[in-house]
């Protein structure tokens, strides 16, 4: 049996299960409130229960909301880490946790990183290089539909921030890919050619970053 009832000013789904037990139980869910009780129990007890339990009902919405915020995944460097809420200002990485105070201070921390790695492995790539090229500008920012985008007419190249999220074997795939624009400004044999001098198995890797989009 199903219901509807307001609570906090919002309208939330009642899911009323009956069993053959004494006691009456609450829990609250994502989707709704949820109440297991005795075949006997009136919807009238029902109604007096959840008014009655309304600041708990409240509180409970509130730590689920939380848990849903920060406790989840997140990758970086494509290892994956929970998120869990700090008061500190810092970000502490564990084993496998990331201790944050809010998304804010993640996002910032992230570009921060991004910046430091995606620069230093643009450098090493760029000292290998089989081909003299000019040294690029780098730019950094989110991208939907690309990981990295190479301007040849002012020799720029811009990697995609979400790559900080994934191996750096894909970063650096990336980078030679873009790197290899600044010689072969198409797709053509010639261009694959060099991007397999330094990434080998850059089929593999750029059927695997296609499959994340």
């Amino acid at each position: 049996m199903n219901m509807k009832v307001e609570i906090n000013n919002q309208l939330i789904d009642v899911f009323v299960i009956k069993k053959r037990q004494k006691n009456t139980y609450l829990r609250v869910k994502e989707d709704g409130i949820y109440i297991t009780t005795n075949y006997l129990t009136t919807n009238k007890y029902i109604l007096n229960l959840l008014r009655e339990n309304e600041n708990k009902i409240i509180k409970m919405q509130e730590h689920l909301k939380k848990k849903q915020e920060y406790n989840q995944d997140f990758f970086y460097l494509g290892k994956k880490y929970n998120i869990v809420k700090s008061n500190l200002n810092d970000i502490i990485i564990g084993t496998d946790t990331i201790l944050v105070r809010d998304e804010l201070i993640l996002n910032k921390w992230l570009v921060k990183q991004a910046r430091i790695i995606f620069k230093e492995n643009l450098d090493e790539i760029y000292k290998i290089f089989p081909v003299e090229i000019p040294y690029p500008s780098l730019t950094i920012r989110k991208m939907k539909t690309r990981w990295g985008v190479c301007n040849t007419r002012i020799k720029k190249i811009t990697l995609n921030l979400e790559l900080i999220k994934k191996d750096k074997k894909y970063l650096d795939y990336v980078i030679v890919h873009e790197l290899s624009h600044l010689v072969y400004p198409n797709h053509g044999s010639d261009f694959w050619h060099l991007v397999s001098i330094l990434v080998p198995n850059y089929k593999i890797l750029r059927k695997e970053l296609n499959s994340y989009e």
